[in-house]
């Protein structure tokens, strides 16, 4: 299914036990008039930086005037798997493409988008080999590279908004070569000639664009770079120059370098799976989870980072973050129960009460209340002859580590339950742990 979410609400997935994924559309509007550019990521799934840059382009960036539609995550199948196109390269399907083709649908779904008459140009993400340069120096410097390069089909399209290409295209590079982290990360425009020259490029989804009087341009970073971080700066740098032409304001919660967006990409964001109610930061949860409550018949998941997918692999779930691996859930298959909203506990000595799904910070110990008719577990932890773990008083000391879900081994579950079925759970977490760790 599509999903199209604005601004930073969580995206809702429901997936059978296998991958199928569909894109995500993220429309960012600013209700004023203006220019709409629709951004495309993902095409090629082993090309990170044309899909990480979106992702931050649709958690962090807020559209003050004119439009931005983003798609992070076309070709979602390819990406969870780091591959060009698990069905074939997608990018060059779009002169013509067979029905019963695995991507089809998505095909035929993006030229749709492409083609409303809301959007007025389209920039196709890319990773590309080497340096594009107009005439050759070496084998990583020369004609037949695409790294580093703003793609046309053509110089223009004659009496189309933003037709003049290789004017903007020029334009934009001159912006983006100010202030680069290597002078030999300059950007050039890479004139394809595409109609008397590339009988591939034919096939593609900017020459579609174009030959349907719709302005497109691709954007090419390097593989050459093997900072993701450097990609995704320059990626993120020129839609900026982009939207400056087509007069889109915007604004953003960080500062544009290298170095913020290193920390950013490392912020997987949160994933939400409602049936047990819980919420967990992907940036520091375990790599291997135990004993994850899950039910049999559908997986259900949200998550505030479009890349974000969980796929069912053999008898495990792997938490993805585009092509990188966060976690993988050994599931505990289990019918729920929903009849339990609020809990109470006593955090250091203090009585309290908590939702459902909550993480709760306790600094040297915590006691669960017991409820009459539910079943405590904590997970982690256990004391000879004990049934329901409510009403002990548990510390730090008393877990076995292995069982935490962060990578800090300081967070642990706890699990509620009426008769054999699951209630939900909270999440406690030890504060000072992490700081006598330091």
């Amino acid at each position: 299914m599509k999903k199209v979410f604005l601004g930073f609400c969580f995206l809702l997935s429901t997936y059978a036990f296998s991958a199928n994924l569909h894109y995500s559309l993220i429309k960012k509007e600013s209700g004023k008039e203006g220019s709409t550019l629709l951004i495309v990521g993902g095409i090629h799934g082993d090309e990170p930086g044309g899909y990480f840059a979106p992702m931050l382009l649709a958690r962090h960036y807020k559209i003050e005037s004119g439009n931005l539609w983003i798609v992070p995550n076309l070709n979602f199948d390819s990406i969870v798997k780091n591959s060009r196109g698990i069905n074939g390269d997608m990018n060059r399907k779009f002169a013509k493409i067979e029905t019963k083709d695995k991507d089809f649908d998505i095909v035929t779904e993006i030229k749709k988008l492409i083609l409303t008459p809301k959007v007025d140009l389209t920039l196709n993400l890319h990773d590309g080999q080497g340096f594009y340069r107009e005439h050759q120096i070496d084998k990583n410097f020369n004609p037949k590279a695409w790294g580093q390069a703003t793609i046309i089909d053509q110089q223009q399209i004659p009496n189309a908004k933003y037709g003049n290409l290789g004017e903007i295209a020029k334009k934009v590079n001159q912006e983006t070569n100010v202030e680069l982290i290597e002078d030999v990360h300059e950007f050039n425009v890479k004139n394809t000639n595409t109609k008397a020259q590339d009988k591939a490029m034919q096939q593609s989804l900017t020459y579609f664009s174009i030959t349907n009087n719709k302005p497109a341009f691709a954007i090419e970073t390097s593989k050459n770079i093997t900072n993701l971080s450097q990609k995704v700066f320059y990626q993120l740098k020129t839609i900026e120059k982009f939207m400056n032409v087509m007069n889109i304001k915007y604004s953003r919660s960080f500062e544009l370098t290298e170095e913020n967006i290193k920390k950013l990409l490392q912020d997987d964001g949160m994933l939400e799976i409602p049936p047990t109610k819980i919420t967990m930061d992907l940036a520091t949860l375990k790599t291997y989870i135990k004993f994850f409550p899950m039910s049999k018949d559908k997986l259900v998941y949200s998550s505030n980072n479009p890349l974000v997918a969980v796929i069912k692999d053999k008898d495990e779930y792997k938490i993805m973050n585009g092509n990188t691996l966060v976690s993988t859930l050994k599931p505990d298959f289990i019918e729920f129960e929903h009849s339990l909203n609020d809990v109470s506990l006593i955090i250091d000595g203090k009585k309290t009460t908590a939702k459902i799904g909550s993480l709760i910070n306790a600094k040297s110990s915590f006691q669960i209340d017991p409820i009459n008719g539910y079943r405590i577990n904590i997970i982690g932890f256990s004391k000879q002859g004990v049934v329901s773990e409510g009403g002990i008083k548990v510390e730090p000391k008393d877990f076995i580590k292995s069982y935490a879900i962060d990578k800090d081994e300081t967070t642990y579950m706890v699990h509620y339950y009426k008769d054999k079925k699951f209630c939900g759970m909270v999440n406690i977490k030890f504060e000072d742990e992490k700081k006598n760790k330091k």
